[in-house]
């Protein structure tokens, strides 16, 4: 059997009807029940007449199962709701509601949007997400004394350039941002560049606090030559600076969470300065970093400073480079990204011959060849030069030949060695390894390919050959 609405009667309807039948049983005067019920003397009275003539039912509300006055109007949540799952499906309910009144004239309140947000499944409220259970850690008591460092991949300047990388230097004892450099991705390169922008400024700090990724810890764990340091930790051993990799991101969560402020505050300062390239973003980087650190760094629990000095004898210009051993030949002759360095023939280069050498790789590009510290001179024979094609002199067949040739040698695998850095590039850890087929020749799809490109080009081939 339905039930009608109308039979249910809510806690303030039972307690309304109570005092009301009080009132009709002479034990209350109607001026104690209004005062009671919380109305007026007059309104009071109407509910007393109501409940003579309509019993029970009389003191329901009368809206009661029709629509509410402040209802949305036909399709308008509906409207709302494909905007947002159009544009905004992962913004939050108070930003998307800002959006649809400033956008696309759709004024709703903000917890209408937020109610919509949740029934459609587009937002989760904060008591019923998962709980996230995380250690505490005391920050360290002394500034310098541990420093987080981490790169932050993002489109800083939004649609203006290209997405880069920030690598963030962040104090563990005071959430201070130390260092702050712009560059286009994670690698030993970059790091080296950012620390020694560091040292120069800071000092050296008892320990670096990163992640897992290659740059700091090696992780092939068949490795079984090196002495077991990365190119950035035997950096640091050089300067004796402890480096520390963590476990989990959590774990270094003062860079993390500096990293979802600067997302936010620091993407919106270049925009409204009008930065739109690396250069101009570091160098706007120590005035951010200053204001940054005025409004959110925390004072340490002890004074002292833990940063030392650089030593005379550290010359970081020699310690920030890449070094790989490369073993002599007896032609005088090593390897070293598929370049041939020719080793010159004298006194002291003989004594190199079937030894190992070091290889210093600096981020601006040039090498030495150095054998317990000395230097050998040397020259290079690259083996990636271009051919020179020269001019196509006027043969039909010689010049179908050469554009021929010349398709060959722009699929062939031109890349320097992947193990090696290419300045200011990707890391090791993100570069994909040469595959089988560009070490080999052309197969028989790639040649095909060349020849459909080089009979789409024939015709003008021939044409302007015609009219020589």
């Amino acid at each position: 059997m339905a039930t009608h609405k109308a039979d249910f009667f809510t806690l303030d309807e039972v307690n309304r009807l109570k005092i009301i039948q009080d009132v009709v049983d002479r034990r209350l005067t109607t001026q104690m029940a209004a005062q009671r019920l919380g109305l007026s003397d007059r309104q009071c009275r109407r509910l007393i007449e109501r409940y003579r003539n309509d019993g029970p039912l009389g003191l329901t509300s009368r809206r009661r199962g029709k629509p509410s006055n402040n209802q949305l109007s036909e399709g308008l949540a509906a409207h709302a709701l494909n905007i947002i799952r159009e544009h905004y499906v992962d913004f939050g309910p108070t930003l998307a509601c800002e959006k649809l009144s400033e956008v696309h004239n759709v004024h709703l309140a903000k917890e209408t949007v937020r109610k919509l947000m949740v029934n459609a499944g587009f937002w989760i409220p904060r008591r019923q997400r998962a709980s996230k259970i995380q250690q505490p850690r005391y920050r360290r008591a002394c500034t310098g004394e541990l420093i987080q460092i981490d790169g932050c991949d993002h489109r800083w300047f939004e649609d203006r350039a290209p997405a880069c990388t920030a690598l963030v230097y962040v104090d563990d004892a005071t959430s201070r941002l130390m260092q702050l450099l712009f560059v286009k991705s994670e690698s030993t390169f970059t790091y080296f560049a950012a620390t020694r922008g560091y040292l120069e400024k800071h000092g050296k700090p008892l320990a670096f606090y990163s992640d897992k990724a290659s740059v700091f810890r090696v992780n092939n764990k068949q490795t079984t030559g090196g002495d077991g340091y990365t190119q950035f930790g035997r950096a640091m051993h050089e300067l004796n600076i402890q480096t520390i990799c963590a476990e989990t991101s959590s774990a270094k969560g003062r860079v993390e969470r500096a990293h979802l402020t600067l997302q936010d505050r620091l993407v919106k300062e270049f925009r409204l300065k009008d930065i739109s390239t690396m250069e101009a973003a570091n160098d706007f980087a120590a005035e951010f970093m200053a204001d940054y650190n005025r409004r959110f760094a925390k004072e340490p629990r002890h004074n002292f400073d833990v940063h030392r000095v650089l030593d005379v004898d550290d010359d970081l210009g020699n310690i920030f480079t890449w070094r790989e051993p490369r073993r002599v030949s007896k032609s005088l002759t090593v390897q070293y990204d598929k370049i041939l360095y020719l080793i010159e023939d004298n006194e002291q280069s003989r004594k190199a011959i079937g030894k190992y050498i070091d290889v210093w790789h600096y981020p601006d590009g040039h090498k030495e060849l150095r054998l317990n510290g000395i230097i050998l001179p040397y020259s290079t024979y690259d083996r990636l030069s271009e051919i020179d094609q020269g001019a196509i002199v006027d043969n039909k067949r010689l010049g179908r030949t050469l554009e021929f040739i010349k398709i060959i040698q722009d699929k062939r695998d031109n890349n320097r060695s992947q193990g090696i850095p290419a300045g200011d590039g990707p890391s090791r850890r993100r570069r994909k390894p040469t595959t089988k087929k560009s070490q080999r020749s052309l197969n028989g799809d790639d040649m095909l390919e060349a020849i459909v490109e080089l009979q789409s080009r024939s015709e003008d081939i021939f044409g302007k050959q015609n009219k020589g």
